[in-house]
């Protein structure tokens, strides 16, 4: 390589030093004529036409830019890019200027600093403007935002699925959000590489820019995104110093409302761009380091931009460049809009109540730009807009919806992978739209099946909002406002070892209650089809059935000829940690199961789980069928959500964060004696609030930390008979460092009440 440059280049003396580089190699030449870069590339004809179309931009530049970008040396026969042939190789050669400074990433910047950084890109895009090449015009490639879709091939390289995912909730954001707008953006040749290690500060503060090679034609706003992305991504204070780019950029050249309504969009898909490529990088050159240099601090933003409301980054650029916040009706106004057209009896939560707009994963977004984490609601099960599930439904959705009484075979596919997670006496299913239609197509099975009017429920519990469902629900006909306890009702006491009247949970108290039960039953007027009860009840204050209950229950009731019931809509799915199913943690086996709420993740599923026997007799009487029960598209998704709990093992998360999401509630339990009791388990948990030293409930201070958690952003939500149970069961994506967030801010607001 020395002689090689001696001769090309007439110089007398030559030092080289290899530099890093993404896919070429790059030389520091120290010669007798001074410092320069030289650049190599394996050939090819593109990417030759590509190197010389650079040379002539780097060229046209100079005029306004000498010495704040690299100067193309000509070889000694005037050509300023050759092909070469070194150690057998072809490679395609050319000399630049070396420039002095020292590199954005050695240093550490002011704000002012961005704000020069976003006048200097802008004043470049200007020239840059001027020029013309058919090349750039058509060159598609990987490191190009509007050619997000190039980097997907590259997903599979991310070694984590949980990485996996949030870059493709962030793929699925930029079809929705910004694909539908590109083609009304202005656009332009541009830089696209601001990055801290292609930036130089010199002495005297002003900029400079090495490394041309990301030059391409594109919106002009995707210059600002690039640059506003990696002048963000080492910090914390991430929109603080990405708006002073944005303010310098746009005293040059003024931003228009519809390029910056795309910019938070922007921003997380070049992210998805480097840590795509990055994997991709690490997997075929795994020696080369500089290609993941970025890697950690894109990660990092990656999942700090998923804590940013979209809309809070939009009003935010807005207001900077004197725009201001876009206008969304209040919350009084968006009320009474709901209220003119639906029931007030259709509540809604807080005392503040909350104008949603959007979510991902554990967080919600409102409309005001606020950001809420979600320890509150279990129906988005593996997470808010997870896209595996939002990829699974539109993918089914474009090619087929229809219903059961055509042959598909998702609906026998979905079937056989949910049957599996069940005993093999629970062999059979039956899909309708909703824990409640499946409540009530349990006990009309049940009443078939045994001939039999009469239901054993129990005390709190809550079973859907179907006739049959309400009738079943002691939580709703025991209401002051309810319509009473049917005559073939029969309500068995809760199994409470905290406020009940058998407290040891060792067995004792669970076979009492048992025997208990079992006494009200052969004492009844009736025979029972059925007892239907939750795991773990939850309108009862979050409360697990005691050790020993239904192992002394179920055989009773079997003895008796009636079937065992356990509604799963909430405690479902790997929710408890320890196992997938709630009945489970207590060794038995029901003859049916309810299932609703997560198993599709917000989209409107539930079934019925029963033994082969159960099925064959219902079979005997009237044809059961339902319009959209076990549809194509929603046992898409019912695979989706399976396979999302499996690949990225979230009843395992489930069981790991739930442990210290309670190991740090007990704790705070011995710091306020107004914590009466924790309990439950996996990411399904009640805090009981009592008054203190006493087992009284106190409903108000239930209420007043629910509401003020909602004030700090957190959401979680109250139940039990007077409403004085904190109840927490968040999407099982859950992390510790959420729960500790929960927590924390608990013991702050305790800290000041108590």
């Amino acid at each position: 390589m020395h002689d090689l440059l001696k001769v090309s280049f007439g110089f007398h003396t030559v030092e080289l030093q290899k530099l890093n580089g993404y896919d070429n190699v790059n030389y520091l030449v120290e010669t007798d004529r001074g410092r320069y870069i030289f650049k190599t590339y394996p050939y090819t004809a593109e990417t030759f036409d590509l190197v010389q179309a650079e040379t002539e931009f780097l060229h046209a530049l100079q005029k306004r830019f000498f010495g704040r970008i690299p100067e193309p040396v000509p070889f000694e026969d005037g050509n300023y890019v050759k092909l070469l042939e070194f150690d057998g190789q072809k490679l395609i050669g050319r000399l630049l200027t070396f420039l002095d400074g020292k590199f954005m990433g050695d240093q550490n910047p002011s704000k002012p600093m961005y704000w020069s950084l976003g006048f200097f890109l802008a004043e470049l895009d200007l020239e840059l403007g001027k020029q013309k090449s058919y090349l750039f015009q058509s060159r598609k490639w990987e490191w190009d935002i509007q050619y997000l879709e190039l980097v997907q091939k590259y997903l599979e390289d991310i070694p984590s699925i949980n990485d996996r995912n949030t870059v493709r909730f962030f793929f699925l954001q930029f079809e929705e959000n910004v694909r539908p707008h590109l083609s009304g953006l202005r656009k332009s040749f541009i830089y696209n590489d601001a990055n801290e290690w292609n930036i130089l500060i010199r002495d005297n503060q002003d900029l400079a820019l090495i490394d041309f090679g990301d030059l391409t034609y594109g919106p002009l706003i995707q210059e600002v995104a690039v640059a506003m992305t990696y002048a963000a991504y080492d910090k914390t204070d991430y929109l603080g110093y990405a708006v002073e780019l944005l303010k310098g950029y746009n005293s040059v050249i003024p931003l228009e409302e519809k390029e910056l309504d795309l910019l938070y969009y922007l921003i997380a898909a070049r992210l998805c761009i480097s840590v795509c490529n990055s994997a991709h990088a690490k997997k075929t050159d795994p020696e080369n380091t500089y290609v993941s240099v970025s890697e950690e601090n894109a990660w990092k933003m990656l999942y700090g931009w998923l804590r940013i409301n979209p809309i809070e980054a939009e009003n935010r650029f807005r207001s900077e460049l004197g725009f201001g916040s876009r206008k969304v009706p209040s919350l009084e106004e968006s009320l009474a809009y709901r209220n003119q057209y639906l029931s007030s009896i259709l509540s809604v939560s807080y005392s503040k109540p909350i104008k949603m707009e959007g979510a991902a994963f554990q967080y919600m977004y409102d409309a005001y730009g606020n950001t809420l984490l979600d320890a509150y609601n279990n129906i988005p099960h593996v997470g808010h807009s997870h896209p595996k599930v939002v990829e699974a439904g539109q993918r089914q959705m474009a090619k087929l919806n229809t219903n059961t009484r055509y042959l598909y075979d998702i609906l026998p596919a979905y079937a056989e992978k949910l049957l599996a997670k069940f005993p093999p006496s629970l062999n059979r299913v039956f899909f309708v739209n909703s824990g409640s239609a499946a409540s009530d197509l349990a006990i009309r099975m049940a009443k078939w099946h045994t001939k039999r009017e009469a239901i054993m429920v129990m005390e709190h519990g809550y079973h859907g909002n179907t006739q049959i469902s309400i009738d079943i629900s002691d939580y709703k006909f025991s209401n002051p406002k309810g319509q009473g306890q049917k005559e073939n009702i029969l309500k068995a006491c809760l199994p409470d070892t905290f406020r009940g009247h058998f407290t040891e949970n060792n067995g004792i108290a669970g076979r009492a209650y048992g025997e208990e039960a079992i006494q009200q039953m052969q004492m009844y007027s009736q025979p029972i089809a059925a007892f239907i009860t939750e795991p773990i009840v939850g309108c009862g204050g979050q409360v697990p059935l005691a050790n020993g209950y239904l192992e002394a229950l179920y055989p009773a009731i079997r003895k008796l000829g009636g079937l065992c019931i356990s509604d799963e809509v909430q405690t479902g799915f790997g929710r408890i940690g320890d196992h997938f199913w709630g009945f489970q943690q207590y060794g038995i086996v029901p003859d049916m199961v309810v299932l609703g709420k997560p198993m599709g993740n917000g989209h409107p599923m539930g079934a019925v789980v029963c033994t082969k026997e159960i099925a064959e007799s219902f079979e005997k009487g009237v044809e059961f069928f339902s319009s959209f029960g076990g549809n194509p598209v929603s046992c898409a998704i019912g695979l989706a959500v399976l396979e999302v709990i499996e690949e990225e093992g979230l009843q395992e998360n489930a069981k790991k964060v739930g442990d210290y999401y309670k190991s740090l509630l007990e704790a705070l339990q011995k710091k306020y004696d107004c914590i009466g009791d924790v309990r439950g388990s996996g990411l399904f948990l009640g805090v009981d609030l009592v008054k203190s030293g006493t087992k009284e409930e106190d409903p108000q201070l239930a209420k007043l930390i629910k509401n003020e958690l909602r004030e700090r952003n957190i959401l979680i939500s109250t139940d039990g008979p007077k409403d004085s149970v904190l109840k927490t069961k968040p999407p099982l994506v859950f992390t510790k460092d959420n729960a500790l967030q929960v927590v924390e801010e608990m013991d702050n607001i305790l800290k000041r009440i108590i």
